[in-house]
């Protein structure tokens, strides 16, 4: 890796994700022998946090929630003219984003270019294409990427949806252009439901992104949700990196992820990584993003979803099944260098959990709190990532995740045995909270899990089924859990 083009980096982001860039920052430094610095951008709520506690310097925003000028309440990661203000004072000449916040905002990127400040991540022009899931649908059609039958643009009204729906069928998937994270989406069963759901993802997605604009596609039912991770350089060369199975998820919210898809044949994978490359060239992509597709393993076709124009959460199971460092890769590309030598390969599994502060008992409703104890495991095939250590505090107002754990083997069974034993040796003490261990304990020993025979729809009605974890586990998680504390 040539030397970096810039020397102070700050750090648009919180917890884990922020501690992912400094632990990477500090390999280049020692690998090279160079001296890029980090900057922790803060909120009051994180100033004892781990994040700033590790960077070479730290630059308090104020906050950790404001009012905007429309009267909305916003999270300090998001104010403007203050991240402005502490990129300019600060000094910085690199700002990296990771995911959440502004990590998909175009008008970010755009700031940091009228600054003079390299922007570790796509142009704003590339995000603005590729953020909106109407165009992006567009490009991946115009490169001959599979897409699911759709509307071919917005729907405003309940009578354009129906006339779609005569030509697509029931049931169907409205989604908001704008945002992620499972919000703006409803499924719509049948005609009687399509005026009701419109206007409710109308207005969550107008509630979320500041955008009501909707569109409807076909509901893949049974369907894997699969995403390559694709890192470009901006000179033309596009590298699918590898392919994830992120189909354990919750109303949309990912809980397990594993790498390669135990779905997908050698052909397969092959197709799907060669789809998303040509989407990266076909939009003229630089750094790194993920390209998302359903699959149906009854028919074999996979079909387009959407880009998601950064790095994902999940992105370290790519890295242990390919070796390869995502976010050196950014920083490399992001310093002009080209991609060199050929895309790394996939070896063995790899399979992670997001071990979260939230309490399945209720609904999963967040339950933050002091963490009175906290131990993780070690050992063969093991890494965790974390932003927190024993003794800080999960903050109601932001993320409720506590740390990714997640084990490699040299096949899904190795794997899937050395994550189960990483989670015993896992403790968490949540104080006045919870946390969802238990929970992802379970799912991993159930039969489904270990054929891997699931979709997207597996957990969701598992939940509406009935009780998620047995007395027996969760009363040993409450005796475990007291000893320890």
């Amino acid at each position: 890796m040539p030397e970096p083009a810039f020397e102070r980096i700050a750090i648009v982001n919180r917890g884990e994700p922020a501690m992912r860039l400094i632990n990477a920052v500090r390999d280049v430094n020692l690998e090279y022998g160079t001296r890029v610095a980090t900057i922790a951008l803060y909120t009051d709520t994180d100033r004892r946090s781990m994040f700033v506690r590790e960077a070479d310097e730290r630059y308090r925003l104020g906050p950790s929630v404001y009012t905007d000028e429309a009267g909305q309440r916003k999270v300090g990661y998001l104010d403007y003219a203050r991240l402005e203000e502490a990129l300019v004072r600060t000094g910085a000449d690199a700002a990296w984003v990771g995911w959440g916040f502004v990590a998909e905002h175009a008008d970010f990127a755009d700031m940091c270019q009228r600054l003079g400040i390299t922007f570790i991540g796509p142009s704003g022009d590339t995000m603005r294409k590729l953020g909106d899931k109407i165009t992006s649908k567009r490009i991946a059609e115009q490169a001959g990427v599979p897409v699911v039958p759709w509307s071919g643009g917005p729907v405003e009204t309940a009578e354009e949806a129906e006339v779609v729906a005569e030509r697509i069928g029931y049931p169907f998937m409205i989604k908001a252009t704008a945002g992620g994270g499972g919000r703006g989406i409803r499924r719509v069963r049948s005609r009687d439901e399509i005026a009701d759901k419109l206007a409710s993802a109308r207005s969550e997605a107008a509630s979320a992104f500041g955008d009501a604009t909707v569109f409807i596609e076909r509901a893949v039912m049974k369907a894997r949700h699969i995403e390559v991770q694709m890192i470009a350089d901006g000179h033309g060369t596009v590298w699918s990196v590898g392919v994830r199975d992120c189909t354990v998820q919750r109303r949309n919210q990912k809980i397990i992820e594993e790498a390669p898809s135990p779905a997908l044949t050698p052909e397969q994978h092959r197709a799907v990584m060669e789809a998303a490359a040509d989407l990266g060239r076909a939009a003229g992509y630089r750094n790194a993003g993920t390209v998302e597709f359903l699959f149906e393993p009854d028919t074999g076709d996979f079909c387009f979803m959407e880009v998601n124009a950064r790095l994902q959460v999940e992105h370290p199971i790519t890295e242990l099944t390919t070796g390869a460092d995502m976010v050196k890769l950014q920083i490399d590309v992001a310093s002009g260098h080209p991609l060199t030598g050929n895309p790394p390969t996939t070896v063995g599994h790899a399979i992670e959990i997001r071990l979260n502060a939230e309490d399945p008992g209720t609904g999963f409703a967040p339950a933050p709190g002091e963490l009175t104890v906290l131990r993780f495991p070690f050992g063969p095939g093991v890494r965790v990532d974390s932003g927190v250590e024993e003794g800080d505090a999960i903050a109601p107002e932001f993320d409720s995740m506590i740390a990714k754990i997640m084990a490699y083997g040299s096949d899904r069974s190795e794997a899937v045995a050395r994550l189960r034993r990483a989670l015993q040796e896992t403790t968490v003490v949540v104080r006045d909270g919870a946390s969802n261990k238990s929970f992802v304990e379970w799912l991993l020993s159930t039969p489904e899990f270990h054929a891997g025979d699931f979709d997207t729809g597996w957990v969701d009605g598992l939940v509406e089924s009935g009780p998620l974890v047995g007395s027996e586990v969760a009363d040993a998680a409450l005796v475990a859990a007291g000893i320890a504390a």
